[in-house]
């Protein structure tokens, strides 16, 4: 298989090495839009690899699920050891009072088990806790973690959506290889805080939504977006908000014009180029009617490849 050069970052300071660029693999099991077919969903994580991307996201509430037995299905085309898979565990399911998260040791090592199981292979590369259990001290979460890693069933670890004192209490227990955020043009609010904070303990930075979940990815989001995808009840996407920021979408158009690349490629350079420890996994969250992606992934990852400032 002939696969296109991408720059590798070491992400954290334990060793783990990965693409410049991952891929969350969310999208494709739902969550913004209808899953797609298992065969689509395959072929995109395929052309993804071929592209040069060997770091995929994925987690056990995507589906729930079902999004791990895709990406375990598309990881049997691939070397093993030629890619590095990071899935989460710790959102439970939703109910009434809106999201149950738990952080037990025995949940943990069940759900990792289950991962295991579901991606049907013999370690995570990557395993975080996908939210913070308020209940449980996370020094006892991250004590089964490190079992995990003792045992061989997890390479690193990982936070989700943690604060800064959560991650130095967590990094204290078993050191931290990344954590997980949201960070594009218009979430900023971890850089006063989380990113000095990982900088200083060498813990690696994974933006997820690094295309503002799709706004800056083309006019497919900022026109029509799907009235059954979640995102069409996003603050962002609705109302007087949304009218706000076609404005701001606009202005970055045409600032991606002038310097001949997609509004999806400068927002994504822009992340990018925030430092090498930072490794951005954008998504495919919904299709058009003309079946194809809501941003044109190809063009995004060529980007990638290129060694100049971000244009």
């Amino acid at each position: 298989m002939e696969r296109n050069v991408m720059p590798r970052v070491k992400l954290g300071t334990q060793g783990l090495e990965v693409s410049k660029l991952g891929f969350g693999c969310m999208g494709l099991s739902g969550v913004y839009n209808a899953p797609v077919p298992e065969e689509a969903g395959i072929a995109i994580i395929r052309h993804a690899f071929e592209a040069g991307i060997t770091f995929f996201d994925t987690a056990d509430a995507y589906g729930p699920h079902t999004n791990e037995v895709l990406l375990g299905k598309a990881l049997k085309h691939f070397p093993r050891e030629k890619v590095q898979v990071a899935t989460k565990c710790g959102i439970a399911g939703f109910d009434a009072n809106g999201m149950r998260v738990k952080g037990t040791p025995d949940y943990v090592r069940s759900c990792c088990e289950a991962s295991l199981q579901r991606l049907d292979v013999d370690y995570i590369d990557i395993y975080y806790q996908h939210r913070i259990d308020q209940s449980v001290p996370i020094e006892e979460t991250m004590g089964e973690l490190k079992k995990l890693v003792k045992e061989g069933k997890v390479k690193y670890v990982g936070l989700s959506e943690a604060s800064a004192n959560t991650i130095r209490r967590a990094h204290a227990i078993h050191l931290i290889t990344a954590v997980q955020l949201e960070w594009s043009l218009w979430t900023r609010d971890i850089e006063e805080d989380i990113v000095p904070v990982c900088r200083e303990l060498g813990i690696g930075i994974v933006p997820y939504s690094p295309l503002g979940r799709g706004f800056f990815a083309g006019r497919a989001a900022v026109e029509s977006v799907p009235s059954e995808s979640l995102l069409s009840r996003h603050p962002r996407y609705t109302g007087e908000n949304l009218e706000k920021n076609r404005v701001l979408y606009t202005r970055l158009e045409m600032l991606s014009n002038k310097y001949g690349c997609t509004p999806a490629q400068l927002a994504l350079s822009w992340v990018l180029h925030q430092g090498e420890d930072v490794v951005p996994i954008p998504e495919i969250f919904y299709q058009t009617s003309e079946g194809v992606s809501q941003f044109d992934m190809s063009c995004t990852l060529r980007q990638n490849n290129k060694s100049e400032e971000p244009r």
